[in-house]
């Protein structure tokens, strides 16, 4: 695990215990999945790149419209999804014909696969990435380091 990776994974699991907060992205006060992301975003690389519009729980899923993906293509690096490291961010469908609508942070790759997620009704946990979850997995990312450093 690289300098950069190891830093996302520690500045994730400082989010753990945090309240799942819609729309919010406050370490120990609430945030939702894309909260965390921007959290984690602020603890590695320093100011957002965007400050996200108004958006509802169910993520455009009526229009048909995949918003967080195009967001996550817009500032974080494409990863191939079968290259798996720790620090990837990973974009879930939660049900097939559904927007892409969850995403997590990747701590521990191979057979004891784990990441950090907010989820409703939990917080911010980290999750063994079991078959169920790694199925529903449709994109893989790395943070820019590169680009911004």
């Amino acid at each position: 695990m690289s300098a950069s990776s190891e830093q996302v994974v520690a500045v994730a699991r400082e989010w753990i215990g945090t309240p799942y907060v819609h729309q919010m992205a406050r370490q120990g006060a609430g945030c939702d999945c894309l909260g965390l992301v921007r959290g984690v975003w602020r603890g590695v690389l320093g100011a957002e790149p965007e400050v996200p519009p108004a958006y509802t729980m169910d993520w455009s899923e009526p229009q048909g419209e995949e918003r967080l993906w195009a967001a996550a293509m817009r500032h974080l690096c494409s990863k191939d999804i079968a290259d798996a490291a720790a620090g990837d961010v990973v974009l879930f469908r939660m049900k097939a014909g559904a927007v892409a609508k969850h995403l997590g942070i990747q701590t521990q790759v191979g057979s004891e696969a784990r990441f950090v997620h907010a989820y409703s009704g939990h917080g911010v946990v980290e999750s063994p990435l079991s078959t169920p979850w790694a199925r529903r997995i449709v994109a893989r990312f790395a943070f820019p380091f590169e680009e911004v450093l």
